[in-house]
């Protein structure tokens, strides 16, 4: 992608993704790995995660991932439980994972408090380190995505969900995982230059549309629904593979659109469902997948471990959304009503 040529921060911020993970490579993997490999150590019982927004789209994929490569439970605790309502905590043995962009919304601040006074070692995943959230969680993992100036966040996502990658392959003594975490940046370079614009007018006149994914692949589904919202307002809702079918499905019709996030992992035969029934009620369903030749297929590169395929898939995903944005009229840097730093309480 030729930045010259890029006329939003959006744009821009989104063609840097391929340096921003070289540098991650070089100046923060081995410290995710090593700080994976001293959690596992402790061992804990569980993990609890504490975050809002794109954010928390990372903590599901961190839920995912987790939870599927050891069968440890990983449970999100609303800020307000803390914040708000002021309840103790009881998370002995647990690790509090705070992620956040800034670290600076004070209900994030309050969750990893109240976790700490409850008997949680507290990690976070930053962008921002010398922040309220980093100067007082136990270990703080910076991201190094750099300045995001854009209101949508796109690279410190990709480079959180790259972050947690490297913590579980550490966790997990995953040598397969950190080898292609080492090379992913070419896969990521590739994502950046696939062709999607099939899908830009269906999208457009789509009153409404669904994104579904199902496992990690759910994170980015809800990622994708979020960024439809606000850079484009398009009304977008995120659903699992497995819950659209038990009820939500009855809108899909021939004025509905979809994004599916193809999982190339054991959720394949649920999502082969999905487009198989969407296919069935005349809904449009662009399947986000490398597999050449399948219906409506947005392309994306193949890569070297199943838990990448996510990634990827967001890459893709953000450089279409913010075409898609600009043939709209939306102004993607800076929508209508939205703040970069979010302060919630």
């Amino acid at each position: 992608m030729d930045t010259k040529m890029i006329g939003t921060i959006m744009a821009r911020e989104v063609s840097e993704i391929p340096e921003v993970l070289h540098r991650q490579i070089q100046d923060g993997l081995d410290s995710y790995l090593l700080a994976g490999q001293q959690a596992a150590q402790t061992p804990p019982r569980g993990f609890v995660t504490c975050a809002r927004g794109t954010s928390d789209h990372a903590a599901t994929f961190f839920k995912y991932v987790m939870e599927t490569r050891t069968g440890l439970p990983v449970t999100s605790i609303g800020p307000s439980i803390a914040s708000v309502y002021k309840t103790p905590l009881k998370l002995q043995d647990l690790i509090c994972l705070t992620i956040s962009q800034s670290g600076g919304s004070p209900d994030l601040v309050a969750l990893q408090a109240a976790a700490k006074q409850g008997g949680a070692q507290t990690l976070a995943f930053l962008n921002v380190s010398d922040s309220p959230v980093g100067r007082s969680a136990d270990t703080v993992l910076d991201v190094l995505a750099g300045p995001e100036k854009a209101v949508a966040a796109t690279k410190s996502f990709v480079n959180t969900l790259f972050a947690i990658l490297g913590f579980a392959a550490g966790f997990t003594n995953d040598k397969a995982l950190e080898t292609a975490l080492r090379s992913f940046p070419d896969a990521a370079k590739k994502a950046l230059n696939n062709d999607w614009s099939k899908a830009q007018l269906s999208l457009a006149r789509a009153g409404s549309a669904f994104t579904v994914g199902r496992g990690p692949g759910f994170a980015v589904a809800a990622e994708a629904a979020l960024k439809l919202k606000e850079t484009c307002r398009i009304h977008a809702e995120v659903f699992s593979a497995a819950e659209l079918l038990h009820g939500p499905v009855v809108l899909a019709d021939n004025r509905f659109a979809s994004m599916i996030f193809d999982s190339r992992d054991e959720t394949r035969v649920s999502i082969q469902t999905v487009i198989q029934t969407m296919g069935q009620r005349e809904a449009i369903a662009f399947v986000i997948s490398p597999d050449i030749g399948c219906p409506n297929q947005l392309p994306v590169p193949t890569v070297d471990h199943p838990l990448l395929h996510p990634l990827v898939q967001i890459i893709g995903f953000y450089s279409f959304v913010e075409k898609l944005a600009r043939n709209l009229g939306e102004n993607a840097d800076a929508p209508s009503g939205l703040n970069k730093v979010t302060v919630t309480v």
